[in-house]
């Protein structure tokens, strides 16, 4: 099998990569060239973002083509449409953030999306830069193209922070924040699940969306950090804390505490959502603790600091602010 992933240097599009080439898959990179390619690939150079960037992709043919592309939607467009003659299949990862907010509690693909554009050329919105990209996809590929609904990815290489911050934390000992309650729920994807459940079902003809992250009760916000004490070895002690003090200490959700969410309607959807469709079609998810050392493997083979997109916002809690709480 041939494949093309439009990125493929950094966390997802990386993962793509490194199943494919386990899997004997021919693999070509398409790139701005900003970081060292893979070993094993076809290192194709462009910026698809600038006229005429997409020159190196106007030849050669693709069984499939993986996109995770974030920015503005044209850009997906432009890259389906000129691959959509000599491609089998699109993969498109995109986000569950595309649902309109908030989604009700075990919402499923058919909970209705916001209003996009594939032609936007705004990069402003992520959940419209998102679905609009799936409409350019859908454009071109019609049923070729898979939309991978990603949630929480986590895994090695990660350059949102989540799981980095924790680990790092967690790492540091003493006393830790923990956000209550200790049972509630999360739903989450490594990435390299989520690469390799992307490829097989395009090999296998899937189209459409599909929300992939895992199940309800795999895990747990309790089974987490203890996973981070178990494998970081530090000894630290989790303190759980109630949602509602956390919150009117003015702590946010998901970017103060990285991955928790209170429980409640309001953000309910993100860890509480109806993936059958998904796990159906084959998606599984390996046991957390692998994925929690395999990240505190990597994080402490690059001296501990994960390097960071620059369009997203630093994640973690001010050490001020928890120490206040944890006195408190």
């Amino acid at each position: 099998m041939r494949l093309l992933v439009l990125g493929g240097t950094e966390f997802v599009g990386r993962a793509f990569v490194s199943e494919a080439l386990a899997l004997g898959w021919d693999v070509t990179v398409f790139n701005r060239g900003s970081h060292p390619a893979p070993p094993g690939v076809t290192a194709l150079v462009g910026d698809r973002s600038r006229p005429g960037g997409l020159a190196a992709i106007e030849r050669g043919e693709w069984d499939v083509v993986a996109d995770t592309w974030s920015w503005a939607p044209s850009a997906v467009r432009d890259s389906a449409a000129l691959l959509s003659g000599r491609a089998g299949r699109y993969v498109y990862v995109s986000s569950r953030s595309v649902y309109a907010y908030p989604a009700p509690v075990g919402a499923d693909e058919s909970a209705p999306v916001v209003e996009a554009s594939p032609d936007d050329d705004d990069a402003s919105d992520y959940a419209r830069n998102k679905a609009g990209a799936e409409l350019g996809a859908v454009a071109a590929f019609g049923d070729r193209a898979l939309l991978a609904r990603a949630g929480l990815v986590l895994g090695p290489y990660e350059n949102i922070g989540r799981l980095p911050w924790w680990l790092t934390r967690v790492a540091r000992g003493g006393p830790v924040l923990a956000p209550g309650p200790e049972e509630l729920d999360i739903q989450y994807v490594d990435a390299r699940d989520l690469a390799a459940w992307c490829l097989r079902a395009a090999g296998q003809g899937l189209g459409g969306p599909f929300d992939v992250v895992s199940g309800a009760g795999f895990a747990t916000m309790g089974e987490l950090l203890r996973t981070c004490v178990e494998v970081t070895g530090s000894g630290a002690e989790l303190r759980w804390t109630p949602p509602e003090t956390i919150l009117a200490a003015g702590v946010e959700p998901w970017t103060g505490l990285p991955v928790w969410l209170p429980p409640g309607e309001t953000y309910g959807h993100v860890h509480g959502g109806d993936v059958s469709k998904a796990l159906a079609a084959g998606l599984r998810c390996r046991p957390l603790k692998e994925t929690v050392a395999d990240t505190w493997a990597w994080l402490r083979s690059i001296g501990g600091q994960a390097p960071l997109r620059p369009d997203r916002p630093a994640v973690g809690l001010d050490p001020a602010v928890e120490s206040a709480l944890l006195s408190a």
